[in-house]
């Protein structure tokens, strides 16, 4: 809101086309949360190292941001290394962070619009639980990183051979 800040629970986004981080790089087509990488101790180093840095450079340039600071990091050896900033929610992040939302989103865009955050307790879900697990996954057109083996297959045949290959194993 040009002065406070809310941190919403992290994602986690999905770059290589195969399990085990394997494939061609798909550009980000699906996405879970929580993540296992973001513990208490890394949201605060995200949190001094990154987002407080971030948004009083700004303000000291005379840009106070106000609004949605998508932040895209890598995690290396439990360090934040800032990979991108985005004035939006980050796709395909955003479809899977607002059911872990348990706070009114609503609520939370009126505090920010009225420079009010400081007063906005958001709850979020912090369970790994399969119930509090959110995933996305984005079915596109033929070809976008779809090569495997030197032969080229669709993602949603790729999505079928995964399902009917987890349904062999159970």
């Amino acid at each position: 809101d040009g002065k406070d800040y809310k941190v919403l629970p992290a994602a986690q986004d999905h770059k290589r086309l195969l399990d085990g981080d394997k494939g061609p790089n798909t550009g980000g087509m699906g996405a879970y949360a929580p993540t296992p990488l973001i513990d208490d101790v890394l949201y605060k180093k995200i949190s001094e190292r990154v987002i407080e840095p971030t948004l009083d450079g700004m303000s000291k340039e005379g840009y106070p941001f106000e609004g949605v600071l998508f932040i895209g990091l890598m995690i290396v050896n439990g360090e934040p290394i800032v990979l991108e900033y985005n004035v939006r929610f980050g796709d395909p992040e955003c479809e899977i962070l607002m059911p872990l939302i348990k706070s009114s989103v609503s609520e939370l865009f009126y505090k920010a619009a009225t420079k009010d955050l400081k007063n906005l307790n958001i709850k979020r879900m912090k369970s790994m639980k399969n119930s509090s697990i959110k995933r996305g996954v984005f079915l596109t057109r033929s070809g976008r990183g779809s090569i495997v083996n030197e032969k080229k297959y669709s993602n949603l045949e790729i999505l079928k051979y995964r399902r009917i290959e987890k349904e062999l194993k159970e």
